[in-house]
């Protein structure tokens, strides 16, 4: 029988003297790095240029954590681009909160069990506050519900997994044996087919209009040409509420008007665009939103929280949970109860989670839902006076205006390769991150805003930068 060395035990799992002088560091660490405005840029190293800078990492004996957290401060974390860098405009950016960074500090020192009401309630009851702003947000009913998990792909996959739990439970084992099928959008997130290829069904693409949107008369069209047998299949509408390369919001009328006459699912994908409910600005592109059976947001894209985080909501929350809950013997105490109290994990595709709602939660109690308003009307503002800057500017074009925050243009005369350079060029001086997108066929320029700090005046750098600046 093999005996763990005293020594190692305590250093391990005990909080001795060298416990308390790394805490100190490793708080002194992140509150410095807060502190940074703005944080150095950085940018990407090679595993190689790592694996020489670094040194080993892991080893028999340890580093210590004083030295683990020099190699991570002084090697890693500038191999990592900052994405809350006032000028990280390229994917979709995150700029948490200083009260939701500190919180998730907290959120793993107290090292809650976020899956189940008998060892998490405090932190569930927490999470449920801010899921109910969100819904409330969406016009989603008081009964509705659900749960935080890692991010969009998580989210989509879960709702619809839903769906097509239900679209057989009403066949009553007629679509036990089927191939389901859903109908999304052209401009549909990646993470929709991704969702079909895991769950082994089909997908049939409505066809864009010409900004990228789907469109009600183009979803009628593409569900007239289903056959019977398809439409027998079918158990999801998916539709895009800002999609994740040019920022456009999908009708969201017709697409639950159409899934209302079919009686099928209508979910609804806001990852990225969702956020914007709560400004009133922009507060009518998502009519119809209010009818979904289930929908995401993803808080560490446009809500102001640390990664990873995505609010997944269900109009039902029982569907939700009749088609996630996990049964085996262990888990009878969790369910065995006369009023079933609410198991997070019943409600996505996962069982054990952290509770990565509550960095949102504490950041929403600290502030106010006010604030939160103004500080996505204040990127909605930016976005505009950008498409202005755009159009004013004779190296530049306007290829679309924005209808949330999201800016594609082009640079004129250039070609791919000179979008690249550029592009790396500016990563290379840590002045920004821009990188180049796909438009209808043609490479251009692509700003996604969605940090409240990034000024017009850092915009203006930008263009400037790429040839004549502003006229």
């Amino acid at each position: 029988m093999s005996v763990i060395p005293a020594g190692t035990l305590a250093a391990m799992h005990s909080h001795d003297q060298s416990t308390e002088v790394l805490a100190e560091a490793i708080v002194r660490y992140a509150v410095e790095r807060m502190r940074m405005d703005p944080p150095p840029l950085d940018h990407s190293m090679s595993a190689e240029e790592l694996r020489r800078a670094a040194g080993p990492t892991i080893t028999a004996g340890g580093l210590g954590g004083l030295e683990a957290l020099r190699v991570f401060g002084e090697v890693l974390a500038p191999a990592c681009i900052s994405v809350d860098h006032p000028l990280f405009l390229s994917f979709v950016p995150n700029a948490p909160t200083e009260a939701s960074i500190l919180f998730d500090l907290v959120v793993g020192a107290s090292n809650v069990y976020g899956g189940s009401w008998m060892e998490g309630a405090g932190a569930i009851f927490a999470e449920n506050e801010a899921l109910r702003w969100i819904a409330d947000l969406a016009g989603l009913p008081p009964e509705a519900g659900g749960v935080f998990v890692s991010g969009g792909t998580a989210g989509n996959l879960s709702a619809l997994i839903a769906a097509r739990w239900r679209w057989r439970h009403r066949a009553e084992g007629a679509h036990d044996r089927t191939r389901g099928l859903m109908i999304a959008s052209a401009g549909a997130h990646s993470s929709v087919a991704q969702a079909a290829r895991a769950m082994d069904a089909d997908v049939v693409l409505v066809t864009a209009g010409d900004r990228g949107e789907m469109r009600g008369d183009a979803l009628r069209s593409t569900l007239d040409s289903l056959d019977a047998g398809d439409r027998a299949r079918l158990f999801a509408i998916v539709a895009t509420a800002g999609t994740t390369n040019v920022g456009v919001v999908d009708d969201l009328r017709s697409a639950a008007d159409a899934a209302e006459e079919l009686g099928t699912w209508l979910h609804v994908d806001g990852a990225y665009g969702g956020a914007a409910l709560a400004a009133a600005s922009v507060r009518d592109r998502f009519e119809g939103i209010e009818r979904a059976d289930s929908f995401i947001v993803d808080p560490h894209k446009w809500l102001f929280a640390p990664f990873d985080s995505c609010a997944l909501l269900y109009r039902d929350p029982n569907v939700g949970r009749a088609a996630h809950t996990q049964h085996a013997e262990y888990l009878d105490v969790l369910h065995d109860v006369h009023d079933e109290p609410w198991n997070a994990s019943d409600y996505a595709h996962h069982l054990s989670r952290r509770a990565r709602g509550l960095p949102l939660w504490f950041s929403l109690a600290t502030h106010g839902t006010e604030a939160y308003s103004e500080a996505v009307e204040i990127t909605l503002t930016t976005t505009r006076e950008t498409a202005r800057l755009i159009d004013q500017c004779a190296d530049t074009e306007l290829l679309m205006e924005p209808e949330l925050s999201i800016v594609i243009f082009r640079r004129v005369g250039w070609t791919p390769a000179d979008y690249q350079a550029w592009s790396d060029a500016e990563l290379a001086a840590g002045r920004a991150f821009v990188v180049p997108t796909t438009w209808q066929g043609e490479v251009v320029l692509r700003i996604c805003i969605v940090n409240p700090r990034t000024t017009i005046d850092d915009i203006a750098s930008i263009i400037d930068s790429l040839g004549s600046g502003a006229s």
